[in-house]
Formats: structure tokens, sequence, C-alpha cells
């Protein structure tokens, strides 16, 4: 019963009639397979997903395809399905909210103190790329990145040890991540204070490993392998939907006192962006050169003639392929401040050290997020 309960304090900042608003937080469904989620819920935030899109799940040419695609659906940061790629590409997102911060705000005023949010998978973990992105975002004390373990023990092809044993949290933890467990995924409380304690956590990523059941509520194939990937069937729906005390129908269903719920909780947001969009004004009178260079870089604004900046001078020039590439590396960063790179322990020998750019290290725009 929502009906006299107060909006939720949900950390996510967001606003659903601007999915671009520069200020937002960041949420990755790393677990793309687990589209619905992220569909639902925007569709009761208000973004531009109605009630027909949600019937048209994984139907050809649907705003509701089966993994979460970027630019095709209102709301969603990246498009997620291969396992891990959401998961590193979150990292990237965190590392670059850092860089904004570290660049273009001042006196705590400015871009770029968002967080990033995401929800991974026991896939997206057995994926080599999460484990260099972990890593990387741990070496760097990514205090902005939050990601919560979606560990339900089960895959498509049974329980999750056929496959992957490893001490998670002793993974994390060695790769300098804070660790938090939370023994129920659906203890709201316990979560709510995981998450403040992530947030409050500045120096280091964020790993809560939530204990999940799959299929929740179904009487028969909870926490079973069959609902990973297959629907529960009519039989086993109208057998669910008993269990938990929903109505048969209408088949797809909104309470009232949800829809109001959520109303409240979007007016709130509103109210934040607004109060947020008026520190950004105050930080853009107070610091002009600085609010331009960051519309620029965030607008990815390129010359005209910028790959033939590049190319230039170079037609009869001999020279082994590196060379050309670092001075191509030269000529691109010179042309694109917002370009950053890196290298395996090898950048002076491959050419890929920016002159006179300082090294991106641990602590880069580091600080509490307001």
């Amino acid at each position: 019963d929502l009906s006299a309960s107060r909006p939720a304090r949900d950390p996510l900042r967001f606003d659903p009639r601007d999915p671009s608003w520069p200020l937002r937080d960041r949420f990755v469904l790393s677990n793309g397979h687990a589209s619905m989620l992220l569909y639902s819920l925007l569709h009761l935030f208000g973004y531009d997903l109605s009630l027909d899109d949600i019937r048209q799940f994984r139907q050809l040419d649907s705003r509701t395809p089966g993994h979460p695609e970027h630019g095709h659906t209102a709301g969603v940061e990246m498009t997620t399905g291969p396992l891990g790629q959401g998961f590193a590409t979150g990292v990237g997102m965190a590392l670059a909210a850092r860089l904004a911060r570290s660049r273009f705000a001042r006196d705590g005023e400015g871009p770029g103190h968002h967080l990033v949010y995401g929800i991974v998978s026991d896939g997206d973990l057995m994926e080599g790329v999460s484990a260099e992105a972990g890593s990387i975002a741990g070496h760097l004390g990514l205090g902005n990145l939050i990601y919560l373990y979606d560990d339900n023990h089960i895959t498509i092809d049974g329980p999750t040890d056929l496959s992957f044993t490893e001490d998670v949290a002793a993974r994390f933890g060695a790769q300098n991540w804070h660790v938090q467990r939370v023994a129920d995924g659906n203890d709201h409380a316990a979560l709510s204070r995981a998450i403040d304690a992530a947030r409050a956590e500045t120096e280091r990523p964020s790993l809560i490993l939530m204990r999940t059941t799959i299929g929740y509520g179904s009487p028969h194939l909870a926490g079973k392998s069959k609902t990973h990937g297959a629907p529960l069937g009519a039989d086993e729906v109208r057998a669910t939907k008993d269990a938990l005390g929903w109505p048969q129908e209408p088949t797809f269903f909104v309470p009232d006192d949800v829809r109001a719920w959520f109303a409240s909780c979007i007016e709130a947001k509103r109210a934040d962006r607004n109060t947020r969009d008026a520190k950004l004004a105050a930080w853009r009178k107070t610091n002009p050169a600085l609010a331009d260079s960051w519309d620029a870089q965030r607008e990815r604004r390129i010359a005209a003639d910028f790959t033939q900046q590049l190319a230039a001078g170079w037609e009869d020039k001999k020279a082994a392929t590196r060379v050309h590439s670092g001075e191509v590396i030269q000529r691109a960063t010179a042309a694109l401040p917002f370009l950053i790179g890196g290298s395996a322990d090898l950048a002076e020998s491959n050419n890929t050290i920016v002159k006179g750019a300082a090294n991106v290290g641990p602590g880069a725009g580091a600080g509490a997020d307001p």
C-alpha cells in the first residue's frame, strides 16, 4: 500500500523529460537480458515509453528489444548484451565524470559530480574484461562508481557453480573496491543502507553483492534456470499472480496508487534538477571560459578540416607505422581536448605519450559528490 507513503529517497538523479540532462546520474544495466526491469521503471518514471511499448517486448522493431539499445529507447545510457561490456563501459563513464570534474569544477561547483550506477551479473564477472576494467577502476579510486551484483547463483545452464566458484568479494577487495554484502536483495532497507555507504565512499569504487532469487514469486520455477530466458507460461503466470496477491486481469496493470507514488517521485526529481541547474548557471557566470570549453567538449565540436589536419605533410614521409601513429595522436589530442588514451606499459615504445599532457592517476577529480 503506497497511498500513505511519502516519496522514497531515490539516490538516482535524472529528469524523465530530458534524458540527456548533463548533470544526471548514469545507470548501466550490464546484465542486459534483464531489460524489462529497466523498461518498466522508465515507463513508470514517465520517460517516452508507453504501456503499448511494454506490450511489444522483444518484438521486431519495438522500442523494448531483448537487450537495451542506446539511441533506440529513451533513458537507455548504453547498449548492453555482450557480457562484461556494460561493466567496462560504466568504468569509462565514471572516469569521464572524474576528468570533467577535475578540468571544469571549481570550489565544489560545476559539472562532473554525478555518479555511475550499474547492475552486473555472474556472466559479466566471468568475462575477462570485467577483471581488467575492475582493476583500473580500483587503481584510479573511482569512488563515483557503484555496482550492484545480482548474485542469484543461476545461469541459463544451471547452478552458477558449474563454471564460477571464485570468491567475488575477495577478488574485488584485492582490486581496491569497497565491498558490501546484502543477504536478501528484497530487503529494501538493507539495500538502501548499503547504497548510502557506497555513496559515502569517495576514494574507492563500490560493489554490493545482493543475494537474489531468479523468478521470485513463482511457486514452481523460482530459483530455477528455466526462468532465465524463457517465459513462465500462462499457468505459472496465473499461479505467480495469486502467490503475490496480484489481480489476474488486466494482463498489464499499474495500480492508481503506484502511478501517484511515482508521480510524486518525478516532481521531487524535477525540483532537485531546478536547484542543480541554478547552481550550474552560477558556475557558468563565474567561469565563462571554462563553461564554453565544457560545452565544446560535451558537444564533441570538431573542426571541419580535422582529417586534413591529421594527414597534412605526411604524403612523402617514410617511417615506421608507430611513428606515424604517434604523430597522429599528438595532432588529434591537440585538436580534441576531450580525447584521452592509454597504453599497456608500452607508451614510450609505441609513441602513445601525449606531449605536454599529464597522466591520469589515482585521486583525479576525487572528492565528495553533492
